[in-house]
Parts: C-alpha cells; sequence; structure tokens
C-alpha cells in the first residue's frame, strides 16, 4: 500500500467543528440527509455532464444511492454513483476548511450575509463528526484512479490511492462513517428508513439500504436414516425423513438450510408529484392526491380541497396545498408551538416544517408543500437567509389559498363544511391581513334577519338592499337567539332593512378592522349616531318629540347621574320603551362581556372603552308617555324615581349588559310587585322613600346647567 499523503488544516479546526456541531446543526440526525443530499448533488454533476458527452456513463450507467450498516465493526457508509473526484478534488473539497479562504468565509457568515453551500462538500460533509469519530471517503472520478481519504477531524487528513486490487468503485462516491458510541442507532434499519423517510423521500434518484434477507431452502441429504433422525433431533435442521412402507417408492430423505444474504431495499417509493404537471397529459389523479395528502399529513380521513400549481418567473416553485376535513383540535393553542403545516423543500430536500414565515398564522390550518429550486439557505439547511424570497413565496402562496377558497365557495354543501371548521380563521385573517382584506371579508358567512337559517354572504347581502339604504347593518351578541329580539332592530325591521348577526367572539374583532364592503359602511345597530336612513317627515317628527320629552331627558339624567352619559329620544326604537346603546368608537355590550371574561385582562382599558353609554328612550310608548304625565305630580316622585331606574336597568339587560347591582334591581321589582298586588309598602321601605328626595325640576328644566348631557 502506497503510504499516505498527509495534509494540516491550517484554520482553527477544533473552534470551527465545535461551530458545526453545536451552532449550525441542532440535532445530529441531519447528517444522513447531508450526505444523501451531497450524494444526489454528484449524480447530478455527472447526468448533466451526459447530456453533452454520453461517454461518462460508460463505467457505471445507473444512477443510485446505497446506504449500508455493518454493526460488527459500528460503521455506516453511504455510496453513490455520481461524479468521483480526483485527488485535487479530495484535498480541495474535503479541505475546505483548510483553504485560505476560511477567514473570509467565517467573516461572512459573521456579517449574515447569504452563504449558499447546497451542493457543495465542505461544511454539510463535516455534518458527518457529528455522528463519526472518523470519517474515510473513498472516490473514483473518470480522469483519475481511486483515492482514499481520512480524517479524525484532529487537526489533520491523509489522502492515499487505493492499490488496484483493493479497488471497488467504477465511478463514485463512497463515505465511511466510523460511529460513536452514542451514536450506534443510525445502524439500526428501522432508523436509517425513518431517517430516509423524513428527509430525504423525494430525493430524485433511487436510495437503496443494504440489508439481510434470511431464506429456506430445502435440499436433499445423503447419509444413513438414524444419523439423519440425529441430526434433526438436535435442532441444527428441520429433516424429513420417511417412513417407506412395503410396494412404496422411497422418498428422497430432505433438509431445510437457511441461508443468509445482502439485499438492495428501495426506500424512497414515494415520488414528488408536484413535479409533475397541474393538468392535461402527465397531471396526477385524485387517487394519487389523496394518497399523497395521506402519506405526508398522517391524516386518516380524505382531503377536502386542494390546489396544484407552480409559480415561475423571478422566483420558481412548485406546490401542493390542501384543506383537511376536520380542523386539529389544537388549532388555536397558543401555549404549545406547533410545526407550521407546509412542509419546505429545496430541490427535493426537506428542508423543514416550521417556517413560520411561509404562511401567515391565521392559515396555519393549511397543508402541503413547497419545493423551491433556488431558495438560498444558511450554511447547515436547517434555516432560511432572511430575503425578500420569502415574502415573495408567502405572498404567493395567500394568494393560492384565497383562490382555493373561492374555488370551494363554488359548491355551497362543501363550503358550508369548511366554513364550519375554519370560519374563525377567516375572522383572524380579517382583522390581521389588510392586504387581502377586501378578499376575505367576500368568504364570510353570516345569519340574517330576513334568511332565516341560511348563511349568506355579503355579497348576496349587498344585492338585497333597499334603494336609498345607508349602509349595512349588524348586530354582535352572544347569540341568534339573544339578537333576533334585541329592541335595536325594531325600527330597522319596520322598514326593511335586512341586519347581519354576529355571533362569534371574533366577530367583534373583525368588524372593528373591516370598516366597509364594497363601497358599502359597516353599521353596528346598537352604537350610537347610527344611520337609521330617515326620510325628512320622520326627522320632523323626531325633533317634535325631542322638544315634548325635554322635562323627562332632564330628569332622568339627573337621576341616574354618571351611570349615562346622556339620556336621548331614540329613532331606532318601535316596541320597546328604552335602550342602551355605546359609543361610536366605544365597546359594544358584546364586546364588554368578552374582555370582562379574560382572565388577564387590562381593567383600565375597560374602564376607558366600555363607560360610555346612552340611555335612549321611546317618546311614543306609553311607558315613557306616562312616566311624563307623572313629572307635574309632586306625590309620585318615589315612583318616578324608581320608574328611571328600572327603565334604565331593563335596558341594560334587553341590551347585552350585566347590571352592577343586581340586588337593588330585585328591591326595586319586589316593590313594583306589592304596589300590583296592593300589599302596600313595607317599613323599610318607607325609610328608604323618606332618605330619598326627587331632584327638582328647576323651572321645567330649561337652564342651560340642567340640559348638560341631553340630547
Amino acid at each position: 500500500m502506497a503510504d499516505p499523503e498527509t495534509y494540516t488544516f491550517s484554520a482553527d479546526i477544533s473552534q470551527l467543528m465545535s461551530l458545526i456541531i453545536n451552532t449550525f446543526y441542532s440535532n445530529k440526525e441531519v447528517f444522513l440527509r447531508e450526505l444523501i443530499s451531497n450524494a444526489s448533488d454528484a449524480i447530478d454533476k455527472i447526468r448533466y455532464a451526459s447530456l453533452t458527452d454520453k461517454s461518462v456513463l460508460d463505467s457505471e450507467s445507473e444512477f443510485k444511492i446505497i446506504i449500508k450498516a455493518d454493526k460488527a465493526n459500528n460503521t455506516l457508509s453511504i455510496e453513490d454513483t455520481g461524479v468521483g473526484m480526483t485527488k485535487a478534488d479530495l484535498v480541495q473539497n474535503l479541505g475546505t476548511i483548510a483553504k485560505s479562504g476560511t477567514k473570509g468565509f467565517m467573516e461572512a457568515l459573521a456579517t449574515g450575509a447569504d452563504i449558499s453551500m447546497i451542493g457543495q462538500f465542505g461544511v454539510g460533509f463535516y455534518s458527518a463528526y457529528l455522528a463519526a469519530e472518523r470519517v474515510v471517503v473513498y472516490s473514483k472520478n473518470n480522469t483519475d484512479e481511486e483515492y482514499r481519504w481520512e480524517s479524525s477531524a484532529g487537526g489533520t487528513f491523509a489522502v492515499t490511492p487505493v492499490e488496484e486490487g483493493a479497488r471497488s468503485l467504477k465511478r463514485g462516491t463512497r463515505i465511511v462513517l466510523h460511529l460513536k458510541e452514542d451514536a450506534l442507532e443510525f445502524l439500526e434499519d428501522r432508523r436509517i428508513k425513518e431517517l430516509v423517510k423524513k428527509h430525504s423521500e423525494f430525493i430524485g434518484y433511487p436510495i437503496y439500504l443494504s440489508v439481510s434477507k434470511t431464506k429456506e431452502e430445502t435440499v436433499p441429504v445423503e447419509g444413513d436414516d438414524e444419523v439423519v433422525e440425529e441430526e434433526a433431533k438436535e435442532g441444527e435442521d428441520k429433516a424429513e425423513v420417511a417412513e417407506v412402507k412395503e410396494g412404496e417408492e422411497k422418498k428422497p430423505k430432505t433438509r431445510v438450510m437457511k441461508t443468509t444474504t445482502q439485499e438492495l431495499e428501495k426506500l424512497n417509493n414515494q415520488r414528488p408529484i408536484w413535479m409533475r404537471a397541474t393538468e392535461g397529459e402527465g397531471a396526477p389523479e385524485e387517487k394519487e392526491y389523496q394518497d399523497f395528502y395521506k402519506a405526508t399529513s398522517g391524516d386518516w380521513d380524505e382531503a377536502l380541497a386542494w390546489k396544484h400549481f407552480a409559480v415561475e418567473g423571478s422566483l420558481e416553485f412548485k406546490s401542493i396545498i390542501y384543506l383537511a376535513k376536520r380542523p386539529p383540535f389544537d388549532m388555536f393553542e397558543q401555549q404549545k408551538k406547533k410545526p407550521n403545516n407546509i412542509k419546505l423543500y429545496v430541490r427535493r430536500v426537506f428542508i423543514m416544517d416550521n417556517c413560520e414565515e411561509l404562511m401567515p398564522e391565521y392559515l396555519s390550518f393549511v397543508r402541503g408543500v413547497v419545493d423551491s429550486e433556488d431558495l438560498p439557505l444558511n450554511i447547515s439547511r436547517e434555516s432560511l437567509q432572511q430575503n425578500k424570497i420569502l415574502k415573495v413565496i408567502k405572498k404567493n402562496m395567500t394568494k393560492k389559498c384565497l383562490d382555493l377558497f373561492n374555488e370551494l365557495a363554488e359548491d355551497k354543501e362543501k363550503y358550508a363544511k369548511f366554513y364550519e371548521n375554519y370560519s374563525k380563521n377567516l375572522k383572524l385573517g380579517i382583522h390581521e391581513d389588510s392586504a387581502n382584506r377586501d378578499k376575505l371579508a367576500k368568504l364570510l358567512r353570516y345569519q340574517t334577519s330576513t334568511q332565516g337559517e341560511e348563511l349568506a354572504s355579503l355579497d348576496e347581502y349587498v344585492k338585497r338592499m333597499k334603494e336609498g339604504q345607508p349602509g349595512i347593518y349588524f348586530i354582535t351578541g352572544e347569540s341568534r337567539k339573544a339578537v333576533e329580539k334585541s329592541p335595536f332592530l325594531e325600527k330597522l325591521k319596520k322598514k326593511g332593512y335586512e341586519v347581519l348577526f354576529m355571533v362569534d367572539p371574533i366577530d367583534e374583532y373583525a368588524v372593528q378592522q373591516l370598516k366597509e364592503f364594497d363601497g358599502k359602511k359597516l353599521l353596528c345597530a346598537t352604537k350610537d349616531g347610527v344611520n337609521m336612513g330617515s326620510t325628512e317627515e320622520e326627522k320632523a317628527e323626531f325633533e317634535k318629540a325631542k322638544e315634548a320629552c325635554k322635562d323627562l331627558l332632564v330628569q332622568m339624567k339627573d337621576v341616574l347621574g354618571d351611570k349615562v352619559e346622556k339620556v336621548a329620544v331614540s329613532a331606532r326604537l318601535e316596541g320597546s320603551p328604552t335602550c342602551l346603546v355605546t359609543g361610536e368608537y366605544g365597546w359594544t355590550a358584546n364586546m364588554e362581556r368578552i374582555m370582562k371574561a379574560q382572565a388577564l385582562r387590562d381593567n383600565s382599558m375597560g374602564a376607558m372603552m366600555g363607560s360610555k353609554k346612552t340611555l335612549e328612550i321611546n317618546p311614543t310608548h306609553p311607558i315613557v308617555t306616562q312616566l311624563l304625565s307623572f313629572l307635574k305630580d309632586p306625590t309620585r316622585n318615589t315612583i318616578v324615581k324608581d320608574m328611571i331606574w328600572l327603565l334604565y336597568e331593563t335596558a341594560a339587560l334587553s341590551s347585552g349588559f350585566n347590571l352592577e347591582d343586581p340586588a337593588q334591581f330585585a328591591k326595586r321589582i319586589h316593590k313594583m310587585i306589592s304596589l300590583g298586588l296592593e300589599l302596600g309598602s313595607s317599613e323599610e321601605s318607607k325609610e328608604e322613600e323618606e332618605e330619598e328626595e326627587m331632584p327638582g325640576l328647576g323651572g321645567g328644566g330649561s337652564g342651560e346647567g340642567e340640559m348638560e348631557g341631553v340630547d
């Protein structure tokens, strides 16, 4: 054997190896992915060369990658039939760390420069030392003899020509890893298959694993019957000794022999269907799409819908996205870091499934794959360089998802199933994704005051709008039952205006961002100052009623004090005496209820957003007109005050608010019941009446100060 030539790593190998092992790679198992990827790249090179010169394949025409585990020697080898390396290539490529460019490379890495190492031996190759204490490389190029490269990463490596009798490569490279004690798991067939399936299943060339196969073969046995029977008893082999009867032909004695052979088992049978045409000849069939979905997602059920597409231009990538029939049970679980359902591949090599920049959070339920040909990765292939390409991919993926949702919306039955499962995601998108807000709004569906149980889109609502209708009316609440008989809808129903029922808590957040649709403003029926589309005649009647009730408005404001910001005549009530409305920019009653239910809520925010309320009264309601007449009778001061409080509290309840003092409300109800039953007032009630005095009307309430807070 020729003497090896020894080379010294000029870089500080221990420091750089520590950087590779502890920083570049988060999991030692990725070494197999790296070596298989390098093998695939080497085959790519010889295949490209063969396009112009077929003779380069004379030495070896088959493209393949072979993995072999040797438990006896604790070695794992990865062999390819790629381009191979000459002696100079071995020194230069596998000695990348020793080159004078190391310093520049490390400086570029430190400054965050884009460094793509895919397809290059060097740092990717050195991931082998995550699992191996010593690495031996055999390589044969068409233009050179076979050479052996060896290093324990201790500062030097040696290159030796392989003697003629020991040569085993026609062309290509074999990497032999002498595994560390804590890496012997990678000798197990099961573990190797698992890693290939996870990281390299879609490599474009067949990957084989050399496995042991035991075969049983029946062979004839010659010799004395007694000897054969004795051997059979000893259990060495199964022998069959036939008992020969008189007149029968004697059967030959046989024995079952077990032989163990090494066979190649193909590991990557699943083909990357996203690389095929999206339509026409060669496009996958429906069953292939469903089989691929089940294989990659782990879902036992079929997908609801999918979209297969390719993006071309300055950036090229192919993708298939799927919608599952059922959402994951922990879709909105914040405590657990969940992987993104989009698997990222670069040239069919699996990179990651937790790339947060690949898909917006509200579309995290979409499953599938993205395969880019030229996406730059960092040096370990494990994470992406921060660059504009990611933003372009994200933008395209979001657009294709919305296209898929719109296609699904054409089938009402399918879309109803989709919307039931993922409506919260779409509404979260309304809140978060301003760029696609209008497109997402078209996908929303709501029950309305005129359509029964059927869900209606905003497009359908706009088409049904009456002439002169000021906008799209909606009301938020806890349930349909809670909102459909709300006093806020009385005048709207009379006018024939349709009202959207928003009864999902996330609707409150979405509608804060969705101010209009198709040029029509969204109007909350429970907010102060909502445009009811009143005619000139109705406006005149409103002003007349306002003037007639001004004394009552002053009196009610004085009684209620800071419970309300003001008391006003209502233009929205028809059959109810009062309602309690919130400010235009404040929380609705439903939003206030949602915020109060938050365990970690900010109380100061609640005080700011939930305090400004207006009590509106219906001037034509009998209770209000009777109350107006009672104002002129001083003997009815106490009952008027109680009635004002009851009107306020019942308005709060019917408007969706919670009472601050339910016990006091109950006392007033009991007092009214007692009066109705002519039971008279209890002693306790009489004492309370004496303590409380009715605020004076102050000359009809026309003073400037008395009208403050009255509209």
